[in-house]
């Protein structure tokens, strides 16, 4: 009878154990994704200061497109490059304090910015955070959990990443007037706020017990953070991570990337994040005020139903996360995919064809749904569990690299194709829309045809799969 009290107390024990370890590594999950918060707030926010920009200083669309609309691209850019390096060097933790300090300076440098110069100055301070936050923060939240959660908890980067997006659609709303012409300042300053409190809050999380090992060789101190994570037996997962490190070192898995060993998770790194960008996801996001404007709607009214994109994006992104562990990776490709060609050709169509204003809206949120349960649910998540655990945040790098290179380039080169009065598609940009459903085409075709499912599969074990031997 005492045995079997005995053992019923230590299943509660266990379980309980578990629940807590659960709970500790949801908290650290969502300390060290909230980054993708303020790098959603941050990327967006300034679509509400597009135009009232446009206006006060007056300057021409290749300069505004530079200077205004894609600096922080071409700091993210710089960040994204580089940013694996002191991920790498210094430890995942503290390059995630970093970040929050970068944020703080540019919301603070934006809002109080008194010529263009300076403006485009602390905007790319604030898009270097941002790439080095598309690195850092996904290879910190894959290291830590586990081949059954990883897709989940990953993917809270980019539910905050969207959540952040929704919030900046609604706080520019609701600032719209309140400074009268410098209202702009308000919506970009307010980011201030958020950034400060996640610099607090990254400090209390753990390292990477894989940082730890491969990096500092500290593994008695993995241990404990693998212990709280709820490992149940620690030894042998320090001894899989400590062979895994060993056997790259001894096969000769260097750090260049270039090795032919890394050739294939090399293009589909770079492949997931350059039809991420040809979707035309952030060139949506970015005008959205003027392409809903073009569409027949004021500018208020334009505002309001960026927050209706916002919110779609939310909601989407909320079903991606629950889905993306149980359909897996390719699937939720190919469903984004489908849902890209439907409504990116039918955007095209309203444009062309001068349909009303809601039914542009419909479509506009139909491939924003599709963004949200497809790309935008799976590109961090890929990127960070197809490379090997020795240039993972160099391989992250690269891929955010990749990503936000062409996201500062279609930023770039926007207002020179978009512009009212010198535009190329000044009249109406139907084309646009039709040769990004084309591009989505091309990648639904790449999906089917090159992309492995990484579902519930360990770090350690996808190497073996996708790095050559």
């Amino acid at each position: 009878m005492f045995t079997e009290a005995n053992q019923a107390t230590r299943a509660v024990l266990e379980k309980n154990t578990s629940a807590g370890a659960a709970g500790y590594l949801m908290r650290i999950s969502l300390t060290a994704a909230l980054a993708g918060f303020i790098f959603g707030f941050d990327t967006v926010v300034i679509s509400g200061a597009n135009l009232p920009i446009k206006e006060l200083w007056h300057t021409s669309p290749w300069f505004h497109g530079f200077f205004i609309m894609s600096m922080a691209l071409w700091g993210t850019v710089l960040g994204a490059i580089f940013g694996g390096i002191p991920t790498d060097k210094y430890g995942r933790k503290n390059v995630l304090i970093w970040i929050g300090i970068l944020f703080s300076l540019s919301a603070v440098g934006t809002a109080l910015a008194p010529d263009p110069y300076s403006f485009s100055f602390f905007r790319f301070i604030g898009g270097i955070g941002i790439g080095v936050s598309s690195v850092t923060a996904p290879t910190y939240i894959s290291e830590i959990s586990t081949p059954a959660n990883r897709g989940r908890l990953v993917a809270l980067y980019q539910f905050n990443i969207v959540f952040g997006i929704l919030l900046a659609f609604l706080s520019n709303y609701l600032l719209k007037g309140v400074g009268g012409a410098d209202d702009w300042r308000y919506m970009l300053g307010v980011l201030a706020i958020p950034a400060i409190i996640y610099s607090l809050l990254v400090v209390g999380i753990p390292e990477s017990p894989r940082w730890l090992i491969a990096k500092k060789n500290k593994s008695s101190q993995a241990k404990q953070v693998l212990s709280k994570l709820g490992i149940v037996d620690v030894d042998a997962e320090v001894t899989t991570i400590v062979k895994s490190h060993q056997h790259e070192a001894a096969t000769g898995h260097s750090k260049n990337l270039l090795d032919r060993k890394y050739r294939k998770v090399m293009w589909l790194a770079f492949l997931v994040a350059f039809f991420n960008q040809w979707s035309g996801i952030n060139f949506i996001l970015y005008y959205a005020p003027e392409i809903l404007e073009r569409a027949g709607l004021a500018a208020k009214d334009s505002l309001f139903n960026s927050i209706a994109i916002g919110g779609t994006n939310l909601i989407f992104t909320f079903l991606g996360l629950y889905l993306i562990d149980k359909l897996g990776r390719k699937t939720l490709l190919v469903i984004g995919s489908l849902g890209y060609i439907i409504s990116l050709a039918a955007v095209a169509w309203c444009f062309a064809d001068n349909a009303s204003a809601g039914v542009l809206m419909t479509f506009l949120l139909l491939f924003i749904a599709s963004h949200a349960i497809g790309q935008g649910a799976v590109i961090w998540v890929f990127i960070a569990e197809i490379f090997p655990n020795n240039v993972r945040a160099l391989g992250q790098s690269f891929g955010a690299s990749v990503h936000w290179v062409f996201a500062a380039l279609i930023t770039l080169i926007t207002p020179v194709f978009l512009d009212g009065e010198n535009g190329i598609f000044k009249d109406n940009p139907w084309p646009i829309f039709a040769f990004l459903a084309f591009m989505m085409a091309l990648q639904l075709v790449w999906v089917l045809t090159k992309v492995p499912e990484t579902k519930g599969v360990s770090l350690e074990v996808l190497e073996k799969q996708l790095v050559k031997q």
